[in-house]
C-alpha cells in the first residue's frame, strides 16, 4: 500500500494546534487526495489502531500523553462555483481550504451568508462538524451538502444538510456519529448581492441605524471585534495561543434564568433559541460573575486578557494546566449558578 510511505512516527502535535499543548501522535500522515483518506482508513483498520482526523488545529486540545493511534491531516484543496439560478451560488469547497481565505473570496465576489464568520481560524472541513457560528450566523444556514468518507461502511457519502442534524454547536458528526465520518468537501449555498446579517448587538452598534453596510465592511468589523477579544490569530500575541471559545454558551429554561438573575442581582443577556421556554445566555457573563477576571492565571495557563471565554497557553503550558483552569471555572460557575459549562474544543488522546 503506497499510503504506508506517507506515515511518520511520533509526530509532535502541539505545533499543529493554535493552543500549542499536548504530546505526539504515534503515527501521522497527510491526506492530499480522497484516495489517501480511504487508504488511511484501511491501514488503521488492518492494524487495529484508532484514527483521528486533524484539520486546522484551531479548536482542539491534545492530551499531554499524545494520541496512541494514527492522526490524519486532511489537506485537500480546491473551490468550485456553480450559479444555480438567480440569487443563488453554490461553492463546493475542499475540506483542507483555509476557512477565512474562503470567506474572504465569497465577500470579494459579493455573496452574502458567511460575512459574520470572517476571521475564524481553521479549515473548511471543521465547519459542519461543530456547526461553526459567530455574530448572528451559523454555517448550517448555508450548507447545502457535505461529502464524507464513512469509516463504518468504507463508502463515500454525500449528506444533504437535513441529514447532518445541525443544532447549536452540534451536528451528527460530533454527537451520535462522532468519529464515523471524514469530511472531504462542503457545499455552501450563498446569495449574490444579498444583504449582510446584522442581528448581533456588537455589529448593530458598529453601524448607524438604518445604514446598509457592504459585506466587506461587516466582515472587516467582525475581524476588528475578534481581534479586540484575542480571537484573531496574530503572531506574537499571547492571547492568540488558545483554542477559541473554551466553553459553550448554555441553553437554559426561563425559570433557571430567573434564579440566576435573583442570585446575581441582575439578569444576564439572553438570546432566543428554537426550543420553547429556553434561552441562551453568555458563558462569559457567568464566568465573570463567578469571580473570574480577564487575565486570571494559574501556572502557565490562564484566561485571555481580552476575552473571558478563551483559555490560553501563557508559554510552556501543559494540557493538565489548561484543564486545571477549566475545572476551577466550571466548579465555580456550578456552585454559583447551578450550571455545568460544557467544553467546546475537541479533545484528543484523553480517556
Amino acid at each position: 500500500m503506497l499510503f504506508e510511505y506517507l506515515i511518520e512516527e511520533n509526530k509532535p502535535l502541539a505545533p499543529l494546534t493554535t493552543l500549542g499543548v499536548g504530546g505526539a501522535a504515534r503515527w501521522f500522515a497527510q491526506a492530499d487526495t480522497e484516495e489517501h483518506i480511504a487508504e488511511a482508513a484501511s491501514w488503521a483498520r488492518q492494524n487495529g489502531v484508532r484514527l483521528f482526523i486533524l484539520g486546522g488545529g484551531s479548536n482542539l486540545v491534545v492530551a499531554d500523553e499524545g494520541f496512541d493511534g494514527l492522526v490524519l491531516h486532511v489537506a485537500l484543496l480546491g473551490v468550485e462555483e456553480d450559479d444555480t439560478g438567480p440569487g443563488q451560488r453554490i461553492y463546493r469547497v475542499a475540506a483542507g481550504q483555509d476557512w477565512d481565505t474562503f470567506v474572504q473570496r465569497t465577500i470579494d465576489e459579493n455573496c452574502a451568508g458567511l460575512e459574520c464568520l470572517a476571521g475564524i481560524p481553521g479549515t473548511v472541513g471543521g465547519t459542519p462538524v461543530q456547526n461553526v457560528g459567530a455574530y448572528g450566523q451559523e454555517v448550517s444556514s448555508t450548507i447545502e451538502r457535505v461529502r464524507a468518507f464513512d469509516l463504518a461502511t468504507h463508502e463515500w457519502v454525500e449528506l444533504p444538510a437535513w441529514e447532518c442534524r445541525f443544532s447549536y454547536r452540534r451536528s451528527r458528526f460530533n454527537t451520535a456519529h462522532r468519529d464515523r465520518f471524514v469530511v472531504t468537501r462542503v457545499d455552501y449555498r450563498l446569495t449574490p448581492g444579498g444583504a449582510p446579517t446584522l442581528t448581533y448587538a456588537d455589529l448593530q452598534r458598529a453601524f448607524a441605524p438604518g445604514s446598509q453596510p457592504a459585506l466587506a465592511e461587516v466582515a472587516d468589523t467582525v475581524r476588528l471585534i475578534r481581534r479586540a477579544k484575542g480571537m484573531l490569530l496574530i503572531d506574537g500575541d499571547p492571547d492568540s495561543r488558545s483554542a477559541g471559545s473554551f466553553f459553550k454558551n448554555p441553553v437554559i429554561s426561563e425559570e433557571h434564568l430567573a434564579h440566576i438573575a435573583a442570585s446575581a442581582g441582575k439578569a444576564p443577556p439572553r438570546f432566543p433559541v428554537p426550543e420553547k421556554g429556553k434561552v441562551k445566555i453568555p458563558a462569559a457573563w457567568l464566568i465573570e460573575h463567578a469571580g473570574f477576571a480577564k487575565g486570571f492565571s494559574l501556572g502557565n495557563a490562564g484566561i485571555s486578557s481580552k476575552h473571558t471565554l478563551a483559555l490560553i497557553n501563557r508559554g510552556g503550558a501543559t494540557s493538565r494546566e489548561i484543564f486545571a483552569v477549566a475545572e476551577r471555572i466550571q466548579d465555580a460557575v456550578h456552585e454559583r449558578f447551578a450550571i455545568r459549562l460544557d467544553i467546546e474544543p475537541v479533545l484528543v488522546g484523553f480517556p
